[in-house]
């Protein structure tokens, strides 16, 4: 059994989670960590309210931090390191800390940087996401091509999983697609409640913001392999600030990721952090795989037993 850890990105956040890290691990999650944000990760994760913890420069510092905190006890209880991970679009930052790429303090600033780069460059002008439900790549590509062509700003943003392709656009291109997704050869278009349009053009200015923090930082040689959202490759040190730029502009290729894993001999995954939503492409990307998730520290003895490295 080969073991493969997935980390979530933003929307699996809500409010009340990560009670029980809180009190497991204040050294993580408590003083330094709110030095650091300028805000109580306690009380935005426990109290919210849901409108503020969903907002992007709150959602995806919590949500890294969470993951991580959640993944330091799991590795605790694993006999040996994982045979690689990769993380959906905020989560990849996850992983690279995982696997000591990146310290925890250190990329905690950068992903809060990264949050508030994004919320700003999404406030420039309207902007959001849809999920095809029942498109492939081609179809997704096709489509914002032919918006493109009519002079639209329409982009593939994410593959999340066969049959789960997202776009992004303007108000109006997204309106648009919603509108005649049946026209279009797809299922059913779905709005998806985001800030805006990420992964995207949209996100240029942002991702100018994050080449700064990024430049600041110094990857450390990994403990196991990453997989890049962007090219849905093994990550080496040396290139990581330029492909977590990329990844602010370009489709976040998960399900590739989870095919190449799976190529490298991982089998088994496990989803760390709130939420279940990696888990789920996992399932539906590499057949045959096992697939468990721990989004609280309960979930780890009957995770550890499945993965079956028991301590």
């Amino acid at each position: 059994m080969s073991l493969g850890v997935l980390f979530p990105g933003q929307g699996s956040q809500f409010v009340g989670m990560g009670a029980d890290l809180f009190e497991a691990r204040p050294d993580l999650l408590g003083d330094r960590s709110d030095q650091i944000l300028g805000w109580s990760l306690r009380e935005m994760c426990l109290e919210g309210p849901e409108q503020d913890l969903t907002r992007t420069e709150h959602a995806q510092p919590a949500l890294f931090a969470l993951s991580y905190a959640l993944w330091e006890i799991l590795a605790e209880a694993l006999l040996s390191q994982p045979a690689g991970a990769a993380g959906h679009s905020l989560g990849e930052y996850t992983a690279l800390t995982a696997a000591g790429g990146v310290g925890y303090e250190t990329a905690l600033d950068v992903v809060a940087r990264r949050g508030k780069a994004m919320a700003a460059a999404a406030d420039l002008e309207p902007s959001g996401m849809a999920a095809l439900i029942g498109a492939d790549e081609d179809l997704a590509m096709s489509i914002a091509t032919r918006r493109q062509e009519d002079g639209g700003r329409l982009e593939v943003a994410n593959i999340n999983a066969p049959g789960q392709v997202v776009l992004a656009g303007g108000a109006d291109d997204i309106n648009w697609v919603v509108a005649y997704a049946r026209d279009l050869g797809v299922r059913r278009a779905i709005p998806l409640k985001v800030a805006g349009a990420f992964h995207s053009s949209f996100m240029k200015l942002a991702a100018d913001e994050v080449a700064g923090a990024l430049a600041e930082i110094e990857v450390d040689r990994l403990a196991f392999p990453v997989w890049s959202n962007t090219t849905a490759t093994q990550h080496d040190p040396g290139t990581v600030p330029e492909l977590l730029i990329r990844q602010m502009v370009s489709p976040v290729r998960f399900s590739d990721c989870l095919l190449g894993m799976a190529d490298a001999g991982i089998d088994t995954f496990v989803h760390v952090g709130p939420g279940d939503v990696t888990a789920g492409m996992a399932r539906r990307s590499v057949e045959n795989s096992t697939v468990v998730v721990v989004s609280a520290i309960d979930d780890i003895p009957a995770a550890v037993e499945v993965i079956g490295t028991m301590a």
